[in-house]
C-alpha cells in the first residue's frame, strides 16, 4: 500500500503528539508543516510535566499553534512518566476511529513498540526526531524526519588560521545516497527499463523510513537525482490522465 495518494493524504485523520521532554520547541511550526503532508492534523498534543522549567519554552507555542498540553506528574524521579501517559493515549486514539494516521514527536526509542503496534493496525505512523534516534524506533514508522533537516544550513565559516578554528568539531560527512538510490530503482524499474519517480520515492522509504532529499543538501528528489546525473536520467512523460510525471532510469556503467 503507497502512502503518497493525494486523495489518500488528503482525507487521512493524523494526531499528532509530541513527548515535550524530548522534542524542540522552537521547531513547532516546521514540524507541523511536515506532519500537514501527510495528513490533515486533528489532534495536537504535547505532554510533559507543566510543573517543571524545562516545559517553559512549550508555552508559548500552544496558544499559537492550538496545541494541547497533558500534563504527567514525575511520581520518581528517574522515570519519565510521560513516555507512559503518551502511550496510553495513543492506544486509546488507535481504537477509537477518530484518526487514521500519527506523527509521534520524540527521539526515544521507548517508542518503537507503540511505531510497530500502530502499523500493526494499519495506520500510517511517522516520526520526528533527531538523527541521534535510535534506528529502531526509525525504522518502526513509515516516514521518519529528522529534525536536523528541518533547521536552515549554517553558513560556512571562514577560517582563520587560528589554532581554534582547526579544534572546532568537524561535522560528520554526508553519506553516498548512490547504494540507496540503485537499490530502490532495482525494486521500482519497469520492464522498458524506467521508473516513476513516485515509485522510486516510496522505495526509498520503504528500505529507510528516514530518506530525506534534505540529508544529501538537495530539497526534492528530483533535485537529488538531477545531481547525480552521472548515475541516472530523468524524463518528462505524460500520464494517462493527460498529467506530466518525472521518470528516471539508471545509467550503463
Amino acid at each position: 500500500m503507497m502512502f503518497n495518494s493525494e486523495k489518500q493524504i488528503g482525507s487521512r485523520r493524523l494526531a499528532m503528539l509530541i513527548d515535550g521532554d524530548n522534542a524542540q520547541p522552537s521547531l513547532i511550526e516546521k514540524m507541523l508543516a511536515e506532519a500537514s503532508k501527510y495528513g490533515t492534523i486533528t489532534v495536537r498534543r504535547t505532554y510533559g510535566d507543566w510543573t517543571t522549567s524545562n516545559m517553559g519554552g512549550w508555552k508559548d507555542s500552544l496558544q499559537t499553534y492550538a496545541i494541547q498540553p497533558i500534563q504527567q506528574f514525575r511520581y520518581t524521579i528517574g522515570k519519565n512518566a510521560t513516555d507512559s501517559a503518551m502511550i496510553i493515549d495513543a492506544m486509546d486514539l488507535l481504537h477509537s476511529g477518530t484518526v487514521d494516521a500519527f506523527c509521534l514527536v520524540s527521539s526515544d526509542s521507548d517508542y518503537t513498540r507503540l511505531a510497530t503496534r500502530i502499523r500493526e493496525k494499519g495506520f500510517f505512523v511517522m516520526g520526528v526526531g533527531q538523527k541521534k534516534t535510535p534506528r529502531a524506533f526509525v525504522n518502526a514508522c513509515d516516514v521518519f524526519v529528522y529534525t536536523e533537516n528541518l533547521v536552515p544550513p549554517k553558513p560556512a565559516r571562514k577560517t582563520t588560521g587560528r589554532k581554534k578554528d582547526t579544534a572546532a568539531p568537524k561535522e560528520p560527512p554526508t553519506p553516498d545516497p548512490i547504494p540507496l538510490l540503485r537499490q530502490a530503482f532495482e525494486s521500482a524499474v519497469q520492464d522498458d527499463g524506467w521508473a516513476f519517480l513516485g515509485s522510486l520515492g516510496h522505495h526509498l522509504r520503504q528500505l529507510d523510513p528516514g530518506f530525506d532529499a534534505r540529508t544529501y543538501g538537495h530539497s526534492q528528489l528530483s533535485v537529488l537525482i538531477r545531481a547525480h546525473a552521472r548515475h541516472f536520467e530523468m524524463r518528462e512523460v505524460k500520464s494517462e490522465d493527460g498529467n506530466v510525471v518525472l521518470q528516471v532510469r539508471l545509467k550503463e556503467k
